[in-house]
């Protein structure tokens, strides 16, 4: 019992804190207070409007009475006088539920249309009279006999500028009351209806509001297991609709990054067990020999130093594009002279090309180029990187031409060789980690497979671009563009 009971408090709670309730209470709150605020309002100036129309109908008629009893009553009070404008009062307020009094100014009644009440010649106090015979036009509500509620009105009787008299009319107002009452009921029952059809209406709306989130969320949860497959039906082409495509747009960058993460995995684990598995095997063939020759033992540990230099390699390369991968907006900027970076480049890789009898030589195309701003060890790599490539690449006896031009905007960097080049359909991936177009080639010549991955990371973090492409039928040629003017976290830097 204990637990069902409290499994329907939970249950209760996640309706209550869901976005769903929260909706349809905010939907129905708001609904509430107008529709409340509303019928107030309604009833209040239609209660102001009846009250107001009816004392103005009561005075309309008191004062018609007063000015015709003035012209008959004269300045004789007399009650014999009197009875000359009875037929005026009754003829004023017949067809009306409308009770006449007429005082004189001692409040002594000289006429009443209640023959019942014997108030003729019996003084009369109401307040509303005190203020007439003070020259007021007065009226008031109040509250008789069995809860009858009155409209009591009071004018003076002037006769040559003299209050001679007052004119006391009443009525109940039990009808406009009841008129009241029901209009009141019937905004009642209309704002009930209204609720209720508000109310399926917002259940309905927040369904069609919060499936998608629900949906979202199953694919969210789905997300943080790691799977990137799931994606959510777009419907329309609302925010919830938009929402979903970039959800979905996020699952599949996603789920590229995660195949790239497990292929870098794959080739990282890949690249870095060749060269172990080599020293492991020298060192099992050492261990192995009885009496082994010097010279034998001298090759081994020769060719386990280069197993990890090409180990060492790697991992300095790996290294590498940790930091552009976890810092890729970091880039210490300075003034850098073009082409004495190039020459330092090309002084590195002299003892490399000589030794293939490779000639690099660099045209200028003009004696001067202005400063650019750069990272100058990121631009170096990259330059260096490219340049390096060529040289592998090349067959002995060949070139690396490298070619410098700049205009107003950019300065663009060309490297070309007369290697084997690179077929089309591959020129996109050479720039991927551990990507290689000859895996035995490039383990020949020591590459690692990440050159062009770190060239093309600074690149782009310079605002430039790099491509590649075929000279004729033999040879590649690199092109680096760097803009004068580089944006850094949306400033320009120039």
């Amino acid at each position: 019992m204990v637990t069902i009971i409290r499994r329907i408090k939970e249950k209760i709670k996640n309706i209550t804190n869901s976005m769903r309730f929260t909706m349809i209470a905010t939907y129905l709150a708001i609904i509430v207070t107008t529709l409340v605020l509303m019928s107030i309002y309604i009833i209040s100036l239609l209660s102001e409007n009846l009250y107001s129309t009816e004392t103005i109908n009561m005075f309309a008629k008191a004062n018609i009475i007063s000015e015709t009893i003035a012209d008959v009553w004269g300045s004789d009070t007399s009650a014999t006088s009197a009875q000359k404008f009875s037929d005026v009062v009754e003829r004023s307020l017949a067809g009306t539920n409308i009770r006449g009094v007429v005082t004189n100014k001692s409040y002594s009644v000289l006429y009443d249309t209640n023959e019942e009440s014997q108030l003729i010649g019996k003084v009369f106090m109401r307040d509303v009279l005190k203020r007439a015979l003070d020259g007021e036009q007065a009226d008031i509500i109040t509250t008789g006999e069995n809860n009858m509620r009155l409209i009591s009105v009071a004018v003076p009787v002037t006769f040559s500028g003299e209050i001679i008299g007052s004119v006391y009319l009443a009525e109940s107002i039990n009808t406009i009351d009841d008129t009241v009452r029901t209009t009141r009921n019937s905004l009642i029952v209309f704002s009930t209806l209204i609720v209720i059809l508000i109310g399926m209406l917002s259940l309905g709306m927040s369904y069609i509001i919060t499936s998608p989130i629900e949906e979202f969320i199953a694919v969210a949860k789905e997300i943080s297991k790691g799977n990137f497959s799931k994606h959510v039906e777009v419907k329309g082409h609302n925010e919830i609709a938009q929402m979903a495509q970039m959800l979905n747009y996020m699952c599949d960058e996603l789920e590229l990054l995660e195949e790239k993460r497990r292929k870098f995995v794959s080739d990282a684990s890949h690249e870095l067990k060749t060269p172990m598995a080599g020293i492991k095997l020298i060192c099992d063939s050492l261990v192995a020999a009885e009496n082994p020759d010097p010279a034998m033992v001298k090759e081994f540990l020769g060719d386990m130093s280069d197993e990890v230099d090409r180990l060492t390699r790697i991992v300095e390369r790996l290294l590498v594009l940790t930091k552009l991968d976890a810092g890729g907006n970091s880039l210490k900027l300075e003034e850098v002279d073009i082409k004495s970076l190039i020459s330092q480049v090309v002084k590195k890789l002299t003892p490399i090309a000589n030794a293939k009898d490779i000639v690099i030589y660099v045209d200028n195309h003009q004696t001067e180029f202005s400063p650019i701003l750069l990272d100058y060890d990121k631009m170096y790599e990259a330059i260096y990187n490219i340049a390096d490539n060529a040289i592998k690449y090349s067959p002995e006896g060949g070139f690396v031409h490298i070619d410098l031009t700049a205009d107003n905007d950019y300065l663009t960097i060309k490297i070309e060789d007369n290697g084997p080049g690179i077929p089309e359909g591959e020129r996109d991936r050479i720039f991927e980690r551990f990507y290689r177009l000859d895996d035995s080639r490039a383990r020949d010549t020591g590459g690692t497979g990440l050159g062009l991955a770190i060239t093309k990371e600074a690149v782009l973090m310079h605002n430039g671009t790099i491509d590649v492409a075929n000279v004729s039928d033999i040879g590649s040629v690199f092109t680096i563009r760097l803009p004068y003017k580089i944006t850094i976290g949306g400033q320009n830097e120039k």
